[in-house]
């Protein structure tokens, strides 16, 4: 359903970097960056799936809790460190929330923004993986 991937830290007392590359590091072109901040603990964000896009999801700092759901099983992961992506394929649910105050999520897309590509309904969604 997911995949966490380790980056590698290249670091010393003056600090951290954490090089990250399509390809390589991440399985695909990225083709969208975007980022998520400022959010409440409690809010739920997400709500959707998507038919063909890919994700790498990294907590660039705090921590939050993502739920998985591939329409068989439901299951919650806690992303808490910067040196960590999820890597989500396409059909599968998400819902994020318990958002630390520092919490910002960056988000690797493998392709660009297209509303035809969400699934935004849970109950359609289970309709289109149970094909």
């Amino acid at each position: 359903m997911y995949q966490l991937i380790n980056f590698t830290v290249r670091g010393d007392y003056q600090g951290n970097l954490v090089p990250i590359e399509a390809e390589k590091d991440i399985p695909f072109k990225i083709k969208r960056v975007y980022y998520i901040w400022g959010t409440d603990y409690n809010a739920v964000r997400g709500h959707h799936a998507h038919r063909k896009l890919e994700q790498v999801i990294i907590p660039i700092a705090g921590n939050c809790d993502f739920i998985l759901d591939d329409g068989k099983k439901r299951e919650t992961v806690h992303l808490y460190s910067p040196n960590q992506g999820l890597y989500l394929k396409h059909n599968i649910w998400r819902e994020f929330t318990h958002f630390s105050k520092d919490c910002v999520v960056m988000v690797l897309a493998s392709e660009h923004y297209d509303e035809g590509d969400y699934i935004r309904d849970y109950e359609q969604f289970k309709k289109e993986v149970a094909k």
